[in-house]
């Protein structure tokens, strides 16, 4: 199996079967599994999910009993993962998921001799489709942690990610920290790189973010992660 897609969900029901059909049209005879992590949802999700999985054998559905969250819900499906690259995007429609063959071909590229191995590519949103306050404040958010954790990765919000599963699970695992694997895979000896990708508007469902309710946490979660990053130790091995 070549990688393994795992999408987190939450009151998403108008989104399922046209990103599903997306994702079938984009990678086409790949092989490939789709885990959709259902974080508690109160919507028709659940039903909308069971009911696909029966026309479409590719598909794993894992539900939550309550909402964890985002970094939980990927947490859970790459554990239940089976390939040895995973591709997250969000459930919402708005990344594409023709870019998926593009930044899963760049993560399993031929290494560089001397170069750290690559362990994550992420999507870069040099366009959004989103509010002039999201974009703003990410645009922010963005600057701040990239000065601070030193990262080298324009757009860590983005929801589209190809990375190696066996990198992730040696990651520490905290609430939020999808939102800083870049700084994180860094610190565990990884390389990073960025990938313009492409940006829809959201047209069904209801975005679950907000300025207030990222911002404090961020703040906190930031705090963190470069305290791990102080108290790292990566020492290059000689030959003896």
């Amino acid at each position: 199996m070549d990688v393994s897609l795992v999408i987190p969900v939450f009151n998403e029901e108008d989104n399922i079967d046209p990103l599903l059909a997306e994702i079938q049209a984009a990678l086409g005879a790949a092989d490939y599994e789709v885990i959709y992590v259902d974080d508690g949802s109160t919507d028709g999700t659940p039903q909308r999910l069971r009911a696909a999985a029966e026309s479409f054998d590719r598909l794993r559905v894992i539900r939550h009993d309550r909402s964890c969250g985002q970094s939980t819900a990927v947490w859970t499906g790459v554990r239940q993962a089976r390939a040895p690259w995973i591709a997250t995007l969000d459930g919402d429609g708005q990344n594409d998921p023709l870019d998926i063959p593009k930044l899963l071909a760049e993560a399993c590229g031929a290494a560089v001799p001397g170069q750290v191995p690559l362990v994550c590519v992420c999507g870069f949103r040099r366009s959004r489709r989103d509010s002039w306050l999201k974009r703003f404040s990410s645009r922010i958010a963005n600057r701040v942690r990239g000065t601070l954790l030193g990262d080298a990765t324009p757009d860590t919000g983005c929801g589209l990610k190809v990375f190696s599963r066996a990198a992730f699970l040696a990651l520490p695992y905290f609430d939020h920290m999808h939102r800083f694997l870049p700084a994180l895979f860094l610190r565990g000896g990884g390389g990073i790189r960025s990938v313009e990708v492409n940006h829809r508007e959201r047209t069904r469902g209801v975005s679950k973010y907000g300025l207030f309710n990222r911002l404090w946490v961020g703040m906190v979660d930031l705090c963190g992660v470069a305290w791990l990053q102080r108290r790292s130790k990566s020492p290059k091995i000689l030959d003896s």
